[in-house]
């Protein structure tokens, strides 16, 4: 019995064999679903009112183009009537010349504002019209006898609205009540329906709109509109339009988004990105989370045996080589005209994370950067600022910084006094279409120009490492390619050796290389095999680039 007490207990089938802490290890999980989804929720809302605002701003804009076309579209009702009632009283109501005058502004085809025209005599405004020029007036004679008196004493155009006649119109009556003794009536014909087709080629095509005779915009007001069943849909503007002694209420909508597709959709793009990271965010919290307790799992259990240590020790390094790996380009970028490789091999004693990098980064479709750098120390604390520049260096290489400001900018950003590492870097700008490359240094080994079986070092001033000085200036040289040369970078671990002197092993390097092999890959290959002899403690970056055009 006290064996079976003693004896661990092995988990079964309905057990846990979840380390402590269950489920609240997992709280990073909820945490980065949560601020996931909030950010989200928050950027749709501010990208949603800036398109609302912005949709609302260029309506304005829209509907006072349109106000401003309705406005002069007064004088040219107004004009025929004022010098048709002119002309009759300078000629004492001749009907002939009224009719001669007033005749090419009357029917129903493009630039004739009216479909009947009619003279009435101010002092005898019963007897009914002196003359008709067009259709018969649809403003009955009791009715145009009160309009017309009301209208007499006012210098601006009297309108009135027939908008609910058989043939809906809209009338017009000019006097000049100073001398006077005639006034023009007019009346323009208004669609039965109330509806015209949209233009596509005028400037208002992507607008909806609706016209109403008076200040408000009521079914019976309507004059005309774009849309057969009102209100006029979706986001509206409207302007009260002064016409002559009546008004005109203008309604618009767009029919389309006026800033364009991309701002209408940018909420929707927002949201369904942002739901997406979160999620793959989530899934990687999760993943981490479950691969950190099985690791914890892993590590109890390996402390029983010797055996069992030498497997983590195996497995926790693999690990650290996978991390390393991780933090490094998954692949390099194709471009027209330049092969690229790259590799990476990492130190045979220890198991912590090192600090070397590389890293090409397209800036334009002839332009590339090419970043090598090795931090200082080991462990997460190297790879953390190995991240941190790398991940500094394309963000000012997407700005279009030049190699040397990149590297005063990482100056600025790592320092010693902060980290306690400092870093050697190389940053070379490749232009394509210039066959050329500009070239800064802080503290790193020159890169290797290898041309028709020869190397040359391309030496220019070098800078000081980042991290040993704050704001630091860094300077930079430009140099020609020719056709089909091979720059090859690198970090220290490739050259050095115990008990020889740097020299040696950049002259080594320079013999190797100067071969002649088919491929970038080749080259690599080749110059890792003849220059990496086990066991080779530190770990080796290099990355190299041949034109092939």
């Amino acid at each position: 019995m006290n064996e079976a007490r003693d004896r661990p207990t092995e988990p079964g089938p309905h057990r846990s064999r979840l380390p402590p802490g269950g489920w609240r290890s997992y709280w990073p999980v909820a945490a980065v679903l949560i601020v996931g989804l909030a950010v989200t929720a928050v950027l749709v809302a501010v990208s949603h009112t800036v398109y609302t605002r912005n949709e609302q701003r260029l309506l304005r804009l829209r509907i006072k183009d349109a106000e401003s076309i309705l406005t002069t579209a007064l004088p040219g009702i107004q004009t025929p009537l004022a010098s048709a009632a002119a002309l009759a009283d300078a000629t004492n109501g001749n009907v002939k010349k009224f009719r001669s005058f007033i005749a090419p502004y009357v029917g129903q085809r493009p630039g004739q504002p009216f479909v009947s025209v009619s003279l009435w005599r101010l002092s005898d405004l019963s007897a009914g019209p002196k003359v008709i020029v067009g259709l018969l007036p649809e403003l009955s004679p009791a009715a145009a006898v009160s309009f017309l008196t009301a209208s007499t004493h006012t210098p601006q155009l009297g309108v009135t609205g027939l908008l609910a006649a058989p043939l809906p119109r809209i009338g017009y009556e000019y006097n000049t009540p100073a001398s006077g003794r005639y006034v023009a009536y007019g009346e323009s014909a208004v669609p039965k329906n109330r509806t015209v087709a949209a233009s596509t080629n005028t400037a208002f095509s992507d607008l909806n709109f609706a016209i109403y005779l008076g200040t408000r915009p009521t079914h019976q007001s309507l004059l005309v509109a774009s849309v057969p069943h009102l209100p006029v849909p979706g986001q509206t503007a409207s302007v009260v339009v002064p016409f002559g002694s009546s008004a005109l209420t203008l309604v618009m909508s767009p029919r389309r988004a006026l800033s364009g597709s991309l701002p209408q959709q940018l909420p929707l793009i927002i949201a369904l990105t942002g739901i997406v990271l979160t999620i793959m965010a989530a899934i990687l919290s999760w993943t981490l989370a479950v691969r950190r307790r099985a690791a914890e799992h892993l590590a109890r259990e390996l402390e029983r045996t010797a055996a069992e240590n030498q497997q983590l020790y195996a497995e926790q390094r693999n690990i650290a080589q996978t991390l390393q790996h991780a933090l490094l380009p998954a692949a390099l970028p194709s471009l027209e005209g330049l092969e690229t490789s790259a590799r990476y091999v990492a130190g045979e004693t220890g198991m912590d994370i090192g600090g070397d990098w590389y890293d090409v980064i397209p800036v334009t479709d002839r332009r590339v950067l090419v970043a090598v750098g090795d931090v200082s120390g080991r462990g997460l604390r190297a790879a953390a600022s190995m991240a941190s520049l790398r991940f500094a260096i394309h963000a000012y290489a997407v700005q279009g910084d030049s190699p040397a400001e990149i590297l005063s900018k990482l100056s600025r950003l790592h320092r010693l006094t902060d980290t306690g590492q400092l870093a050697t870097v190389l940053c070379a700008m490749i232009d394509l279409e210039l066959h050329e490359v500009t070239i800064a240094s802080a503290g790193h080994l020159p890169p290797l120009l290898v041309t028709d079986g020869g190397g040359e070092y391309l030496n220019g001033q070098v800078g000081v490492p980042i991290g040993v000085e704050e704001n630091a200036d860094y300077q930079s040289i430009t140099v020609a390619l020719p056709e089909g040369a091979t720059l090859l970078a690198f970090t220290d671990g490739l050259v050095e050796r115990r008990h020889e002197t740097i020299d040696q092993g950049l002259a080594r390097l320079r013999d190797v290389a100067a071969g002649d092999h088919a491929t970038l890959t080749d080259l690599l290959t080749h110059v890792l095999n003849e220059l990496r002899a086990p066991p080779a403690e530190d770990d080796t970056a290099i990355v190299g680039l041949r034109w092939t055009s």
